[in-house]
């Protein structure tokens, strides 16, 4: 076909989202979305900023309804904006919060009229149409923008629900501790509930009291698409949890031992979800049971020198990955860590996400990240060749840097010893749980936190 539906909610009052007063109908939604592209200015760039996420949802699709291309970078700093003002110099913000303050025409989201009729059809959308341009989270660089067309979108989101097991069950509601700006969230707590009959929670709870608040005010069954950082805040919490059908989780690589904790917690199986800003979701794992990814249907890679390219299903631009990929057959593999994350010293090769993952178990770690500086980083007044060893943050309140030395010798060679190793009360992880480059370079620039050399 060569346009598919705005949603795929096929009776007027089947649920499309649950607000704080209550459910949306479909009625009320596409009412919502008639009366908010009606009041949008002439141009044809969006900054949809809402952090409700019903709010963005209705932005979103009064964007597409009205050929708009929504913009969704992941953060919204002052350089980032100004990169959103280069790339599209008629952009307008849509935002519901009087505190945000981006440098960008503003239309304030508006009071609607609950009462005003919509007995239209659900919008058809052609498949080619770019409804939107994601940018990548600029971890490892200046963001890169990428356009991303209905088809596309739509035909990832119904392989994710088929792949986490969701449409055997009845209409599921999704609760998100992600933003919808973000890639993962905008397709899994956004356009999974347009397509596929569920129905989106409008809060974006980040501590654990308000994640627990959140499930609780929708009904079973419930998704939780949520994040490592989150996750381990809601374990460590002890608090009770609504029943879960299904916890998934992405943006940072996820432990077997702390999706095994998560799954006995929440008494529900957990998911985690691979993909990139490119390619959109890909694969997915039960991390509790196996280290191996199964792609979706349709996806393959193909071989490019020693790196992969994702192509086919929803894929329309074959991508080459950023991260070393192990065929295991039968459209499964195994990662074995970013690209850009080998690191050579002394002739001994390591990455940083295993370096990592083994930081993060000592006991008494709350939090903790490796950090390769540049050449031209001379923080601390290190001399050049010290410079280039490598050296971490970590947040770990009862512990000495002896101790965090002594447990990380048991299982790494001296060379890859962090030096320095900085002490913090907490990493500057991002709201999707990720770190930031330039982040980490600012930490290891403040003089304030403790800092060992040893």
């Amino acid at each position: 076909m060569p346009t598919l539906p705005l949603i795929s909610h096929r009776d007027p009052d089947s649920i499309v989202a649950w607000r704080a007063d209550g459910a949306v109908t479909r009625r009320r939604f596409l009412s919502d979305v008639a009366q908010l592209a009606a009041r949008f200015p002439a141009g044809a760039h969006l900054l949809n900023l809402c952090r409700d996420r019903y709010r963005f949802s209705t932005g979103l699709a009064a964007g597409i309804v009205s050929g708009k291309l929504s913009l969704l970078p992941s953060t919204h700093t002052p350089g980032v904006v100004r990169q959103i003002r280069d790339f599209a110099p008629d952009v307008f913000c849509l935002t519901d919060s009087d505190t945000d303050t981006v440098d960008l025409p503003r239309l304030r989201y508006p009071d609607l009229d609950a009462e005003q009729p919509h007995t239209a059809a659900v919008p058809q959308i052609a498949r080619q149409q770019p409804v939107a341009v994601v940018f990548t989270s600029g971890s490892s660089g200046v963001p890169l923008p990428h356009a991303k067309t209905w088809g596309a979108l739509v035909g990832c989101v119904q392989s994710e629900a088929g792949q986490l097991g969701l449409l055997q069950r009845q209409p599921c509601s999704l609760i998100g501790t992600v933003p919808p700006q973000h890639m993962y969230g905008f397709e899994s707590t956004v356009l999974m509930a347009w397509h596929n009959g569920f129905a989106l929670g409008h809060a974006q709870p980040f501590y654990p009291a308000d994640i627990c608040a959140s499930l609780a005010a929708v009904p079973a069954p419930r998704v939780l698409v949520s994040s490592p950082v989150h996750l381990r805040a809601l374990l460590e919490s002890g608090l009770a949890i609504p029943e879960i059908a299904t916890v998934v989780c992405a943006t940072a690589p996820l432990s077997m031992q702390l999706a095994q904790e998560i799954e006995n917690r929440c008494n529900a199986p957990l998911m985690e979800i691979y993909g990139s800003t490119e390619t959109g979701q890909i694969a997915t794992r039960r991390t509790a049971h196996t280290a191996q990814w199964q792609l979706f249907p349709g996806i393959t890679f193909e071989r490019e020198g020693e790196r992969m390219r994702a192509c086919g299903g929803h894929v329309e631009t074959a991508s080459t990955l950023g991260d070393v990929i192990e065929p295991a057959g039968d459209g499964q593999f195994l990662l074995l860590g970013r690209i850009t994350d080998m690191i050579n010293i002394a002739g001994k090769r390591h990455s940083l996400a295993s370096l990592n993952h083994l930081l993060n178990t000592i006991p008494g770690v709350a939090d903790g990240a490796f950090y390769m500086p540049d050449d031209v980083d001379s923080a601390h007044g290190a001399a050049p060749e010290r410079v280039r060893r490598l050296a971490a943050c970590v947040a770990a309140p009862g512990l000495s840097a002896a101790d965090v030395l002594g447990a990380l010798r048991q299982h790494i060679d001296p060379v890859f010893l962090p030096r320095p190793l900085l002490f913090v009360d907490a990493l500057p992880r991002n709201s999707t749980g990720k770190l930031p480059r330039e982040a980490l370079q600012a930490l290891f620039r403040n003089r304030n936190t403790r800092l060992t050399h040893d």
